[in-house]
């Protein structure tokens, strides 16, 4: 099983103590989005997590004490940051204070373990084609040196989004191609593998690969592992990713991005993390008396899951 820390929320930044105290009790629990009375457990030992995929915005929090997760498991870290500030990103810190933590991360995970993503691509009257131009310019050459890759998203115009941020400006086909040709003829000559992310769209003609963010041979090249051939099902529309579990929850990110799908408002957020206990094996309250727990069914993908172990970079 994959085990995904911060597709719902920023878990890293924010959640911090709550998981690697889970990781060290050997269990998580996570509630349904949809059905809130139920309640899926999740063992998080080697026998059974073949890889924990990371997202987030800012490793700082953990940096000192990942060495707690790393020592015990296959991982593989995604990092974004992206050419926007905190008009775009509340939370998120500034991009030359995020190129060092990243540094400081792929120093400690090695470099096959990390990758860059500059996602969503989007437009503002601020943030124009030529400002991501040369921000991911800039960005790409001090980072080539210390990432497995670069994984890049243009913005999906999702209904949520005309609230939230009214200043966005539609991407036209024209855009799209330029700025694929351009992301694409910049990480050509620094020698960074580019690739896209939850899309059907095809950009190989200006080197960027078709590709989902966590494939088994992602996960296996970055580990030195191998996993059985199975079919990525992706998690949704355009994801072509191996399946995980995300032991994360929606509307607890509190980096406010605008254009953030995980989140309804950014204040629902703040209000959420009152909730919070870093004791409890649920990233939002405690277990209810009218809870139904359900031991979740964890079956291993990899080719030989007996006696495999987690390979330090």
């Amino acid at each position: 099983m994959i085990v995904n820390t911060g597709g719902r929320t920023d878990t890293v930044q924010y959640y911090t103590d709550w998981l690697l105290r889970r990781f060290a009790e050997g269990y998580v629990m996570v509630r349904n989005p949809l059905f809130p009375d139920k309640v899926s457990r999740y063992e998080l030992t080697p026998d059974v997590v073949d890889c924990v995929v990371f997202c987030s915005k800012n490793y700082q929090p953990i940096l000192p004490r990942l060495h707690e997760i790393t020592d015990k498991f296959n991982t593989y870290f995604h990092y974004t940051i992206t050419a926007y500030g905190r008009d775009i990103e509340p939370g998120v810190p500034p991009i030359d204070e995020s190129i060092e933590t990243l540094l400081r991360l792929s120093g400690q995970v090695g470099r096959r373990r990390v990758s860059w993503r500059y996602d969503p691509v989007l437009l503002t009257g601020d943030y124009t084609i030529e400002r991501h131009i040369q921000t991911f310019k800039r960005m790409a050459k001090k980072l080539a040196p210390y990432i497995d890759r670069c994984i890049i998203s243009f913005v999906e115009m999702y209904k949520k989004l005309e609230v939230n941020m009214p200043e966005l400006i539609p991407l036209t086909g024209q855009e799209t191609e330029t700025l694929a040709q351009e992301l694409g003829r910049i990480a050509e000559k620094y020698g960074i593998y580019i690739q896209t992310c939850g899309t059907n769209s095809n950009f190989a003609r200006y080197g960027i690969h078709s590709s989902g963010c966590a494939t088994l041979d992602i996960l296996g090249g970055a580990n030195g592992i191998v996993f059985k051939s199975l079919k990525h099902r992706g998690m949704r529309q355009g994801c072509h990713c191996m399946e995980s579990r995300d032991i994360g929850a929606y509307d607890t990110c509190m980096n406010g991005c605008k254009y953030c799908y995980a989140n309804k408002t950014p204040r629902r957020a703040f209000e959420n993390y009152r909730l919070h206990n870093p004791k409890s094996p649920l990233l939002l309250g405690d277990l209810r008396p009218d809870d139904t727990v359900i031991q979740s069914v964890q079956k291993s993908f990899l080719a030989q899951a007996e006696g495999q172990t987690a390979l330090m970079p």
